[in-house]
Formats: C-alpha cells, sequence, structure tokens
C-alpha cells in the first residue's frame, strides 16, 4: 500500500513538472499577447483610472500629515521631464516599446524602502535605484533609529545623488507587529504620487525598471504587480542552495498558481501598487498583524476586484552570504509562515518534490530505480523552463537533488512549531497568519 502511493504521489509530481512548463510557457507568451498591446480605455481621464471602488481616492485623514523631522525634498521634484521618457537597456523581456507613444512610460513613482542595518551589498542595492532613467520619481528610506548602520549609507548616495528627490525617515520603534508594515505606512504617508514600489533593502534593477513598471501600470485595470525576482546568492554553500530553490522551485509555484487560477496574492521583495488601491482595501493598518503582509494585500486586492498581475520585469534579490543557522532560521521562518497563510498549497507543496518522491520509492522497492531518471529528466525540465528561460539563469544542476532533499527537510518542519525568529525577535504565529512579539 505504501509503495503505491508512493507511486501515486510521484506521478502527481511529474504532472506538476509538465505544468510549470506549460505555466511557464503561458507567462513568456503573455508580453506579447497583451502587453504590447495597449487597452482600449487607456487614454480614459484621470478620473476613472482607479476604479471600481467609488471612494477609492479619498485618502484617510492621517495620511498627508508630514513628520516635521522629515528631510526637506529637493527643489526640483515636480519639474517635469516630459523629453526624458525613452529608456534604455533591458529588464528581462522588456514589456514595452520606447518607440510606441501609447505605451510611453510617464507616471510619477514613488519608491518606498524599508531598511534596518547594512546588509551585504545594500549600497549597491540602493545605488541601482537611484540610477534609474524614469523621469519622474521619488526615493524613501525608512530606518528604525538615528544609530541605523544604513543612515550613512543613504546619505553616501543623496550626496552623490542631489538631482534625485530622495527623503530619510526615522519611524521610531514600531507599535505594529510587523515593523516592516509600520515602516511602509509611515513612508506610504509621506509619498507624492500615487503609483507605489515596495522594495527590500536586499533588491538591485537595472536602470530602466521604474520606466518598464511604469508601462504596465499603463493599463488602469491594473492595480498591483508583484515582480519574479532572480536570487544572487553570496559565497557559501547555504547561499547558493538557497538560491538554486528561488530560481526553480518558488517561481514555479508562482507561474503555475497564475495559470490554474490567476494572481490573486503577492510575493515580497518587490511589490508595485497603486496608493489609491492600497487605501481602498484598509491601507497597512489592515495588514500590521501579519507576517506574510505582501500575499495578504495582493489578496485582499484581488478579492476587491482589483487587477493583480505577475509583472514581467525581473528583479535581482542579493541573498548574501549566510551561515547554516541563519539559513535555516530563514527557511523555516518561511515555511511556518507559508503553512498558515495558504494551509491547502502548503500541503500541495509534496509534489514539487519528484526527486525526493522517487527516492524514497527506490528506497521502499528498489526495483523502481529507473523511477529516479524519469524524476530527474522532469526536474530538470522544469528547472530549465524557470530558471533558464524565465530568469535568464543556469543552474548548479549537480547540487538540485541537494536543494530539493534540503527543501523537502524544511517542508516537513514547517508542519511543527509556531515560533519564528525575525532579526534577532521572537514571535509566536496563530493559525489564520497573524502574529505577534513575544520576546
Amino acid at each position: 500500500m505504501f509503495t503505491w502511493a508512493l507511486i501515486a504521489l510521484l506521478a502527481g509530481s511529474l504532472v506538476y513538472c509538465v505544468l510549470i512548463l506549460v505555466a511557464a510557457r503561458s507567462y513568456l507568451r503573455q508580453s506579447s499577447s497583451n502587453l504590447h498591446q495597449p487597452s482600449s480605455h487607456l487614454h480614459q481621464p484621470s478620473s476613472n483610472l482607479h476604479q471600481p471602488s467609488s471612494h477609492l481616492h479619498q485618502p484617510s485623514s492621517h495620511l498627508h500629515q508630514p513628520s516635521s523631522h522629515l528631510h526637506q525634498p529637493t527643489s526640483h521634484l515636480h519639474q517635469p521631464s516630459s523629453n526624458l521618457h525613452q529608456p534604455t537597456g533591458d529588464v528581462g523581456p522588456t514589456p514595452w516599446s520606447a518607440g510606441d507613444p501609447l505605451v510611453a512610460p510617464k507616471q510619477p513613482i514613488s519608491v518606498l524602502k524599508p531598511l534596518s542595518g547594512a546588509d551585504e551589498g545594500l549600497e549597491a542595492n540602493l545605488q541601482s535605484f537611484f540610477d534609474q532613467n524614469h523621469p519622474d520619481f521619488e526615493l524613501l528610506f525608512a530606518v528604525r533609529t538615528n544609530a541605523d548602520a544604513a543612515i550613512p549609507v543613504v546619505q553616501r548616495l543623496q550626496k552623490a545623488h542631489p538631482q534625485v528627490p530622495s527623503r530619510l525617515i526615522v519611524t521610531g520603534e514600531p507599535s505594529y507587529p510587523n515593523a516592516k508594515v509600520f515602516s511602509l505606512d509611515r513612508m506610504f504617508a509621506e509619498a507624492r504620487h500615487d503609483l507605489l514600489v515596495m522594495s527590500d533593502s536586499d533588491i538591485r534593477v537595472k536602470p530602466d525598471f521604474l520606466a518598464a513598471i511604469a508601462s504596465e501600470f499603463k493599463d488602469p485595470h491594473i492595480a498591483l504587480a508583484t515582480c519574479p525576482y532572480r536570487a544572487v546568492a553570496g559565497h557559501s554553500l547555504w547561499s547558493i542552495l538557497e538560491a538554486e530553490g528561488m530560481n526553480t522551485e518558488f517561481l514555479a509555484g508562482l507561474l503555475v498558481a497564475r495559470w490554474i487560477e490567476g494572481v490573486k496574492f503577492a510575493v515580497g521583495p518587490t511589490i508595485a501598487a497603486r496608493k489609491s488601491a492600497l487605501q481602498a482595501i484598509g491601507g497597512f493598518s489592515k495588514l500590521k498583524d501579519y507576517l506574510a503582509e505582501d500575499y495578504v494585500m495582493g489578496r485582499d486586492a484581488a478579492q476587491a476586484g482589483f487587477g493583480v498581475i505577475l509583472s514581467r520585469n525581473t528583479v535581482e534579490h542579493r541573498i548574501g552570504s549566510e551561515s547554516l543557522a541563519a539559513n535555516a532560521a530563514h527557511r523555516l521562518r518561511w515555511a511556518r509562515s507559508t503553512r498558515r497563510s495558504r494551509p491547502a498549497g502548503y500541503l500541495g507543496l509534496l509534489f514539487t518534490y519528484p526527486l525526493t518522491i522517487s527516492l524514497a520509492l527506490t528506497a521502499v522497492d528498489y526495483h523502481w530505480w529507473p523511477s529516479l531518471i524519469v524524476a530527474s529528466l522532469f526536474r530538470i525540465a522544469a528547472a530549465w523552463a524557470t530558471s533558464v528561460r524565465v530568469l535568464k539563469v543556469q543552474p548548479h544542476w549537480l547540487l538540485l537533488p541537494i536543494q530539493d532533499l534540503l527543501s523537502f527537510a524544511f517542508w516537513v518542519a514547517g508542519f511543527f512549531g509556531n515560533t519564528i525568529v525575525w532579526r534577532g525577535r521572537r514571535y509566536y504565529l496563530y493559525p489564520d497568519g497573524r502574529f505577534e512579539l513575544r520576546a
């Protein structure tokens, strides 16, 4: 009986690999099928761009009360740059043509960057946002205290790029369980533009990233976009293994979910959204108690009828060099959080491990050793579709079996325990995905 159960699981995992191939193809084709095609209602006046909610443009009364200690914005913040909309470079498969006036990006953007400490590669990551060739954008940075190690990094970049409007906000100790959401909420209140890009400190982008995002949001139906990320490992083995998982497993799940049921989620570390849409679903105060606030944000936006997409613009997620202990804590936090955010989906992750299942089947009955070859071929094909075709990254093929076994172990561990450690603090997770500080 156990053997037949493993055979059924293996068959399901092979079907999942096929679904990855189909979903990746669908995702790659979307740019030519609709992103190059301007929406028929693209030129409707701005007064109705952000429907469906009738109260969408009524901001909360507290949102525009600036803090007295904020840096004064640079004097040229509102100078138009209508002749600067011809971006260069490439952000993955660029979804717009710079020569087409219907899709040339013009929307102003506020970039929100919550920071905590001077992580590995922070200056280069932030530099990539100062280097954007979009004609109208501002950068907002938030730290918790005046002693944060990220402050000198931001100030050096501000001094080197005085032409880029930027502000640094010291938030004080967070009053929300989710400190990142607290920082985002403070920056949200100070952001001058409706189109927001919320991006973690370990993200690096190409110079035309913001221009490409603005192009996607030319469609007034789109209210939120999640940016797929290409994991770039540090020097440690654990970092390299995790990057393999992100590039071949995690993205595969997003693509399959998009193909089967549409995009009803959002995934940090980089999300673009309309400020008005976030206000309509309750703002960040509604997200403050959730660990996976990004998922809840996308879910609520989709349920409210807003357009939620998986962006065609990829970013680089610089995960740095972590020790085994730090990497294990990070993976376990993600596993326990995902189990509570999407219980059924988490259980279904079992089908994402064809190599592990075939290894177990062979251990139970050695006559099934050919299943290892079949599972390997399907796993390679699925990894090629996501990592090579979508992200343009060559996997470390020989490390895939090790990563799969390690990932499976953390998936099992995710079923146990109710606490996580995040930036040195211990939190308790509730079954509905909410959490609270315990120490």
